[in-house]
């Protein structure tokens, strides 16, 4: 896997980073208090939009050029709560057709523990402005 030097303003605001490579991404993130939510927990929406993210790039990896992808739908789990340390989402393609393009992923915490779980699908779409 490689880095992802493709920088967005949500990453940037959100300051994780992103590997991918061969149908796989992680997103990792170390937690601060921008990520909490009013009980000093990681607010539901960081390991989401970790995943989300992971998994879009996951389907960046296998397309070809020229191809992007959206999410279609994304369901999500929240196995346990974390306030500190450093958040990994990893996401693996399961299914690739022509149009539509099937994921999990899962976010840890630093000691290797759930904290989420995700099924997404991604439509690829040919991008013209």
């Amino acid at each position: 896997m490689t880095e992802d030097e493709v920088s967005f303003p949500l990453k940037d605001f959100l300051g994780f980073t992103v590997s991918r490579g061969e149908g796989r991404a992680v997103v990792s993130l170390p937690l601060g208090d921008a990520h909490m939510n009013p009980n000093g927990v990681a607010h539901g929406a960081t390991p989401f939009t970790m995943m989300d993210t992971a998994m879009g790039a996951a389907v960046m990896s296998i397309v070809d050029e020229g191809q992007t992808c959206a999410t279609i739908e994304l369901h999500i789990r929240f196995h346990r709560a974390v306030s500190d340390g450093q958040l990994t989402a990893e996401a693996k393609v399961l299914t690739a057709g022509k149009s539509v393009v099937h994921l999990e992923a899962k976010t840890t915490d630093e000691q290797g523990r759930l904290v989420a779980s995700a099924t997404a699908s991604f439509a690829i779409m040919t991008w013209t402005k």
